[in-house]
């Protein structure tokens, strides 16, 4: 996925990061380095060496810096990235305790009623096509609890 436009709003002080699941503000103040009125953003692009999944911007000191569109998702706590990122934990919390588990890949599978190669999908972290159902139930395979927390989100 690709940012499909970009522009800064000086008035609040911010990055607009327009992508395929909407558009996503980016405060100067989580900026590396910051902008200030007496360093202002004089140059700003969607950067193609960054695959153009990240705004450049240059400051007029001359020092630069990148927003990469996964930090406004996290910034904006944009779902579809928080339930990706929930997967991966979860998929590396598994690897971790499969390995401690001492049980066999096929054994694992066959508990789950499922073939290796599913197993193997579970254990990609790379892959996001998973279910959270099934990363669930593979835990639970491995003799783990999930429990999710809902609570007020600290500033």
């Amino acid at each position: 996925m690709r940012i499909q436009s970009a522009r800064l709003n000086n008035r609040r002080r911010e990055i607009v990061i327009d992508t395929p699941r909407g558009e996503f503000a980016y405060p100067y103040a989580r900026l590396d380095p910051e902008p200030t009125s007496g360093d202002p953003i004089v140059e700003f692009f969607i950067d193609e060496e960054l695959a153009g999944m990240a705004v450049t911007y240059v400051l007029r000191s001359g020092r630069d810096g990148f927003v990469h569109m996964e930090m406004a998702f996290d910034y904006n706590r944009e779902p579809a990235y928080m339930r990706d990122m929930l997967l991966h934990r979860l998929t590396l919390d598994a690897q971790r305790r499969l390995t401690a588990s001492g049980l066999s890949k096929r054994e694992v599978a066959r508990r789950l009623k499922t073939s290796p190669a599913q197993l193997y999908r579970l254990l990609d972290q790379t892959n996001y096509d998973k279910s959270v159902d099934g990363m669930l139930e593979l835990l639970s395979v491995l003799g783990c609890d999930v429990e999710f927390t809902v609570s007020e989100r600290s500033a």
